[in-house]
């Protein structure tokens, strides 16, 4: 099985932290994004993941580098595809054609879930959805008594369906799908301005491809400060009970309250640390407070008393705020 994860979005929303490094690696619970995501597609497809697909922007080597190693770490070999222009979901997977063949997983790259279903890889096709109070801003899935999806309608402003699309399909002939993105490329039909892959669905269903839907528990979105941050904390929810503090971390004086992720060969004393706080490698941090907060990478925190705080690489932070959003290679 191959799996594409179209990742060339610039993530404006989440800046400034998305301006020194992509979105999809900003860090969740200690690791990437799009390393939960793939990590988490491998737990419930029961075939072995042979080929990832990283359609990306202009990334440089050092990235290109940790995007290996993630897919290494499922035993898959990385793939990289450029999408010099953004024209859609439809667009963004017709960049990886070359391994849109046979049994194919899409993951848009800023979608982390937790589900309890193994996807059933003889099925024509999986949606993954979620059951949601209002639909209105997503693609949404219509389906018959047995379970097989009838429609996909973007955006409702009617009720027509609680089945949010969430960015994850599977698709049992990928050569199909990439016959009907071509069509829609070729012909230069959108919708919106863009190639949209419900467009492609549309028709694959129209063809007599049956797609059901792969409901999952838990949908977590990283759109913008706000929700990375609940993100981060609903995650570390998850991990509960996990050793999550680095053996080589250095805690003194501290209170800390789970659940909480302290990478390797960070400094604490004198503070109390929780509950959903994940503190990255190599930081410091003395005589402060911190709680549903995201710190990344060889960050210096004094006197601070935080919540609702995401904090980038590099960042030099003494005393007054108290919920903030700070970039790489800031001081305060």
């Amino acid at each position: 099985m191959n799996l594409i994860i179209p990742m060339a979005g610039k993530g404006k929303r989440l800046r400034p932290h998305t301006l020194t490094i992509p979105k999809p690696l900003i860090p969740i619970a200690g690791k990437p994004i799009v390393q939960r995501l793939v990590e988490d597609i491998a737990d419930v497809t029961p075939e072995k993941i042979e080929k990832i697909g990283f359609v990306i922007g202009d990334f440089d080597d050092e990235i290109k580098n940790e995007l290996r190693e993630i897919a290494k770490k499922v035993g898959a070999e990385a793939h990289f595809y450029v999408q010099a222009t953004a024209e859609g979901t439809a667009h963004a997977i017709a960049c990886a054609n070359e391994i849109l063949d046979g049994k194919v997983t899409v993951a848009f790259s800023d979608t982390l879930f937790r589900a309890d279903f193994k996807l059933n890889p003889e099925d024509d096709g999986i949606i993954w959805t979620k059951q949601i109070e209002d639909p209105s801003a997503f693609g949404v899935v219509k389906t018959n008594e047995e379970g097989v999806i009838t429609d996909f309608v973007e955006k409702p402003k009617d009720f027509v369906s609680d089945q949010a699309i969430i960015g994850i399909y599977y698709f049992k002939k990928g050569e199909d799908l990439r016959s009907e993105i071509d069509y829609l490329i070729s012909n230069d039909i959108r919708g919106g301005g863009e190639f949209q892959l419900t467009m492609a669905l549309e028709n694959l269903k129209n063809k007599g491809t049956n797609f059901t839907i792969g409901t999952v528990n838990e949908w977590l979105d990283c759109g913008n400060k706000a929700i990375t941050v609940q993100s981060n904390s609903r995650y570390l929810g998850f991990l509960k009970g996990e050793n999550l503090i680095a053996k080589s971390a250095k805690i003194e004086n501290c209170k800390i309250i789970e659940p909480v992720f302290i990478g390797e060969e960070t400094e604490i004393s004198n503070s109390t640390i929780g509950p959903n706080v994940s503190i990255g490698k190599n930081c410091k941090i003395s005589n402060s407070k911190l709680s549903e907060s995201l710190i990344q990478n060889n960050t210096s925190l004094v006197d601070v008393d935080l919540t609702n705080s995401m904090i980038g690489n590099f960042v030099n932070l003494d005393g007054q705020p108290k919920s903030v959003s700070i970039g790489d290679y800031s001081e305060w």
